[in-house]
């Protein structure tokens, strides 16, 4: 009970003087509360404590008055099995002391006593021999051993506190006690909120406009214009959004879903179109592939993701779109049903890539791990291997060895963590529950086209990768390429002898680089100063080269960030050159900087110093950049830029730019301009945002129950054991797009490291 007050003021006499000290006082607090009061004798030296008559009397009134107004205090006084008593004292005592920091003591008789005897420095008898509640008996007055809880407390001593083990057993009992009802309540409770989500709602009337389901045609081709679909007028809330620009997104990929994520609700109509209904968390795929986690716990229904900022989702594929009318060309995964034009004002083109063929014959005899499907097929077929070696038909050695044998093209993050979770597994699950001879005659190996696997981290994570294989034994074939893969073998040449070497093959990966998609690929066709060959181009606002401006927008994989600063030097002279003169001295060449700056971020570490560039690339010393000069400086500068990567975090970083810039555009301020014409569509990223900055937080990879860090070249990387493994597991666990997903992963991991991977062939 959490009462606080002064229960005692205890006036003390000299002791010296007289062999009791008078107990002179009793002064309840209204709010002091009690479960029992006992009126104990407390010793020194022998001297018996006791409080006077009188002092007896007033508490007895006290308790009289309390009962007799109907205090709820009066009923605490019944049980006397304790005496819970408010003090103010900095050691655990039954008395009260003025003037310090108020306490509470919930006491017993035992602790009464001793509380009380340390208070006056009285010493507490010595256990000796088991004998401690005798000499406790000894000190009292025969008046007093008659209350039978004094008699008892001092009698009886617990039967657990004599028997060590038994009382183990008692807190184990009472541990199992609390658990157990824990996860009593916990079932109780998630049965009461199940029991919570049942419903018999029925669905009447819903209101839905005529042409959303009889849309009228229009567009190059004539095709239905989906200007309103199915669930635009069933909610008020989603009706509003009628109005506002129509934000079409192509793809559910990491670049939709950092912009979605990034979206301020009701501020656009968002239409997504995509061939999957659900966003893949694609870095954990290799993971899948052999049971580490299952498939469900990487996807999320884009619907869900959708519902926050009231999008809406078809399922379908974007096959083509109309710059001008501004039209992108739908058709669903039905060969039968004619394709559709969905309208935009704002397009977003993040399809993602392909895998890159490089023009080697057989690839359809290899898997690929960019899907779900893939990721089953990959499973199945691993899984169909192991089971078929180990029949008794195969009683040849090689073929045997041909089936177990995994022959990974490509020596990226994919392709080596794919080699460590197929190693895990084979070593963890197959050497358990298959015959030991398959574990032994299992090889993998990796084919690689550059100097190091791994090559775009630093060379000390390729080299600690590298020794991790070797030690594993997975077989890595650098400076290699791949000529042609048949339905049982693979056939590679090295740089070094240029001849021809065959590999035996139950199963191939291949994972060796991107191309263009379809769509990205038919759109650079017809757009001028797209010349890229595995992306579209965009500039640092991430709008589509050649596309009109402020409409069109390109992220991830589909999209590179151009770094050719030739294409825009006469547009730079003709802007910086202030006097005509055909020259850029120091000062325009100063504005010409900022220029630079603003169209091309990535060139900023280059440029940083603009004196020194200046007179490198005056050649004549004439305090004059003449235009022979400023080609070749702009060249050095384009040779030196770098592409982004095609990963996942450049895309969620894009989506996520895009999703600002975009809340920007629809502040009130930027709105009122718009519809007074002080500005045009147009100008709207340059007057108003920043260009796009990409800031790398590192990469990361999985290698066989460890994990490699690479953090560029500023923080360095790093490369360890189990340790950086399960650090790997928590950035991508962090990275899940639902707390749905959150869970499944770590109950994943936990299934895994209990019961094993899951080999089973679905």
């Amino acid at each position: 009970m959490r009462h606080f007050a002064r229960a005692f003021q205890v006036i003390a006499k000299d002791v010296s003087e007289s062999d009791n000290i008078v107990l002179s006082s009793w002064s309840p607090a209204a709010h002091a509360s009690f479960q029992g009061v006992v009126f104990v004798k407390f010793v020194r030296d022998g001297c018996v404590l006791r409080p006077t008559q009188p002092l007896q009397d007033e508490v007895r009134g006290g308790f009289a008055d309390l009962h007799s107004i109907g205090h709820p205090l009066s009923a605490m006084i019944q049980n006397l099995g304790s005496a819970s008593l408010a003090a103010r004292s900095l050691r655990p005592t039954a008395f009260a002391i003025p003037n310090v920091p108020r306490s509470r003591t919930v006491t017993s008789y035992r602790g009464v006593l001793a509380g009380a005897m340390r208070s006056y420095r009285i010493p507490l008898p010595r256990r000796e021999n088991g004998k401690r509640t005798e000499r406790l008996m000894d000190l009292l007055d025969e008046d007093d051993k008659w209350n039978p809880r004094i008699k008892l407390f001092l009698k009886s001593r617990s039967f657990l506190k004599k028997h060590p083990f038994l009382r183990l057993i008692a807190l184990m009992a009472t541990s199992l006690g609390i658990v157990s009802t824990s996860c009593f309540l916990c079932l109780i409770g998630l049965l009461a909120y199940d029991a919570t989500t049942y419903s018999e709602k029925h669905i009447d009337r819903v209101p839905v406009q005529p042409l959303a389901l009889n849309p009228s045609r229009g567009g190059p081709k004539n095709l239905k214009v989906a200007r309103l679909l199915v669930g635009d007028e069933e909610d008020p809330e989603i009706a509003k959004l009628g109005d506002k620009p129509k934000l079409v997104i192509i793809g559910g990929g990491w670049g939709a879903m950092g912009l979605i994520n990034s979206l301020e609700t009701d501020r656009y109509h968002v239409v997504v179109i995509a061939p999957d209904n659900f966003n893949l968390f694609t870095p954990l795929l290799p993971s899948a592939t052999v049971g580490t986690v299952e498939t469900r716990s990487l996807i999320e229904p884009l619907r869900k993701l959708l519902a926050r900022i009231r999008g809406q989702y078809l399922q379908a594929c974007a096959v083509d779109v109309d710059f001008g009318e501004r039209l992108v060309e739908v058709k669903s995964d039905n060969v039968n049903e004619e394709s559709f034009y969905v309208p935009y004002d704002k397009l977003v083109i993040s399809v993602g890539s392909v895998s890159n063929t490089h023009g080697v014959p057989g690839l359809q005899h290899s898997y690929q791990l960019k899907t779900i499907q893939d990721v089953r097929e990959i499973r199945r077929k691993i899984i169909t291997n192991l089971e078929h070696a180990a029949l008794p038909s195969v009683k040849d050695e090689d073929e045997r060895k041909r089936l177990l044998s995994f022959v990974v093209c490509g020596g990226g993050p994919t392709g080596v963590e794919f080699a460590s979770e197929l190693y895990d597994m084979i070593h963890e699950d197959v050497l358990k529950y298959f015959p030991k001879l398959l574990a032994s005659e299992v090889s993998i190996h990796l084919i690689q086209s550059r100097d190091h696997i791994l090559n775009t981290y630093s060379e000390k994570i390729s080299k600690y990768a590298e020794n991790r294989f070797l030690r594993a034994e997975i077989e890595t074939i650098l400076n290699a390429r791949v000529k042609e893969i048949t339905p049982t073998s693979v056939t590679y040449a090295t740089k070094a002898d240029k001849r021809e070497h065959i590999i035996p093959a139950g199963f191939v990966l291949w994972s060796t680089g991107i191309a263009m998609n379809p769509l990205t690929r038919k759109l650079a066709s017809y757009l001028p100063n797209q010349y890229h060959k595995h992306a579209l181009e965009v500039d640092s606002h991430l709008r589509v080269k050649g596309a009109p401006l402020g409409t069109v927008y390109a992220i991830g994989d589909a999209s590179t960030i151009e770094t050719n600063l030739v294409d825009h030097l006469l547009d730079l002279v003709n802007k910086c050159d202030t006097n005509q003169d055909g020259k850029i001295n120091f000062d325009e060449f100063e504005l010409m900087i900022k220029q630079i700056r603003k169209k091309f971020p990535t060139a900023q570490v280059h440029i940083d110093k603009v004196r020194q560039v200046f007179e490198k690339y005056d050649a004549d010393k004439d305090n004059n950049l003449r235009l022979n000069e400023l080609v070749l400086m702009f060249e050095d500068i384009s040779n030196r830029l770098t592409t982004l990567p095609a990963t996942a975090q450049v895309a969620s970083q894009q989506g996520k730019y895009l999703g600002w810039k975009f809340n920007r555009f629809q502040k009130p301020k930027i709105l009122e301009a718009k519809e007074k014409n002080e500005i045009q569509e147009a100008e709207l990223d340059d007057t108003f945002t920043d260009p796009f900055i990409y800031r790398h937080l590192g990469s990361l990879a999985y290698i066989g129950n460890s994990a490699v860090f690479d953090f560029g070249d500023k923080y360095g990387s790093f490369a360890g054991g189990l340790i950086a493994a399960y650090l790997w597991r928590s950035v991508y666990w962090s990275e899940q797009v639902s707390i749905r997903t959150r869970v499944s992963l770590m109950i994943d991991w936990i299934k895994r490291g209990i019961w094993g991977r899951d080999i089973s062939k679905i």
